[in-house]
């Protein structure tokens, strides 16, 4: 496979750098962590005004129309300087099965927002019953006017400030995607935070009522095939963003050795400090290629469902590695959090654990191969 990127991906990539690199201090960073809705609103502006946060919708919405390939590129510089944003939730997880899958109507009245960075979603497919995203324990029960949702979502990234739940609910034997509003009777935020600042909570629906159009896709839309076509999505640009997180962590790493000095010489000539970054640059090589194999077997329509999770082994156990390795070549800087370093390790181990970690993901990956055999089918 050429993992090259085209013309149009570097221009992308070199804008978002362009914009994030002068606009993502470590001073704006640091407030957009203590806000409630863990954003820099200036930076999510600048992004939306250049159309980036359009990246992946249709232009008929507004957007650029380009494919998932090309947002990874912007979710990789947006590791690179770890900036706090619903990223995840709103790019992927909310937006594409909008546009993928969405009525007229629901596309019309959530794409056009999100490429003005007017709106945010907050995606809640993971369960507090069940560990298989595509079978959510929430359940969704017919009643007169639409359906009633209940059950408990964990891990909802910035449930609070968005303006609108994506809730994956077992409705009977099939599954449902349905459009909530976060403010509306018997939802219920708990509210709490990761190391990261992220707001991470719990949302429980008590009877909830929603109306059938809030379906996504409408009244026969089949949201387990929804969900299987984004998990390994959601799984790809995970490790994308963990490409960005490793590739500057790494650097400032290496950076840092060759210049402090031990027995008057730079530490950096150490063998032994040679050898750990040495072994982080292979480790971040081999997140690189597996993550953007996923990514270019997902936007050329081939099977990746397998490639998307060994692309997330490797993200979660090489991009921990990577992360001890800088915090503990940094010495006693690596505990100092007015230094950079720490968000680096923070946003790292984040994301080693985010939509399952290293042995939890090879578990899933041994199990399908067990089930459907080695080589994997369309």
């Amino acid at each position: 496979m050429d993992f090259a990127f085209t013309e149009e991906q570097t221009a992308i990539r070199d804008l978002a750098r362009q914009i994030l690199e002068a606009e993502a201090t470590v001073e704006r960073v640091k407030v957009a962590e203590a806000r409630a809705d863990w954003r820099d609103e200036a930076l999510w502006k600048q992004l939306a005004e250049v159309n980036l946060l359009g990246i992946a919708i249709p232009e008929a919405h507004g957007g650029m129309g380009m494919g998932f390939a090309d947002l990874c590129v912007l979710l990789e510089e947006v590791g690179r300087v770890v900036a706090p944003g619903p990223w995840l939730a709103t790019l992927v997880q909310g937006a594409l099965p909008v546009a993928e899958f969405g009525t007229d109507d629901q596309q019309g009245d959530w794409l056009p927002r999100i490429v003005r960075g007017e709106a945010t979603i907050a995606a809640a497919f993971q369960d507090l019953g069940s560990r298989e995203i595509v079978r959510p324990a929430t359940t969704a029960r017919a009643v007169d006017g639409g359906c009633e949702l209940a059950g408990t979502k964990t891990a909802v990234s910035c449930p609070a400030s968005a303006d609108v739940l994506l809730v994956s609910a077992a409705d009977g034997d099939r599954v449902g995607v349905f459009l909530v509003d976060p403010r509306a009777k018997g939802v219920r935020i708990e509210a709490g935070a990761i190391s990261t600042g992220e707001p991470l909570a719990d949302v429980t629906f008590d009877g909830v009522v929603v109306p059938e159009e809030a379906r996504l896709g409408g009244t026969d839309a089949d949201g387990a095939a929804m969900l299987e076509w984004l998990e390994p999505r959601v799984l790809a640009a995970i490790a994308a963003i963990q490409v960005g997180v490793c590739d500057r962590g790494l650097k400032m790493t290496a950076e840092y050795v060759a210049q402090r000095e031990q027995f008057g010489v730079p530490i950096g000539s150490f063998q032994a400090v040679q050898h750990r970054t040495a072994d982080g640059f292979i480790d971040l090589e081999a997140v690189r290629w597996t993550t953007w194999r996923a990514i270019t077997r997902l936007s050329e329509g081939a099977p990746a469902r397998r490639a998307a999770m060994v692309a997330k082994v490797w993200a979660a156990d090489a991009g921990s590695r990577i992360a001890n390795s800088g915090l503990h070549l940094h010495g006693g800087l690596g505990a100092d959090v007015d230094y950079p370093i720490h968000r680096y390790f923070l946003w790292s181990k984040s994301l080693e654990l985010l939509w399952g970690g290293a042995q939890e993901t090879l578990a899933r990956l041994g199990r399908d191969m067990a089930e459907y055999g080695q080589v994997e089918e369309a």
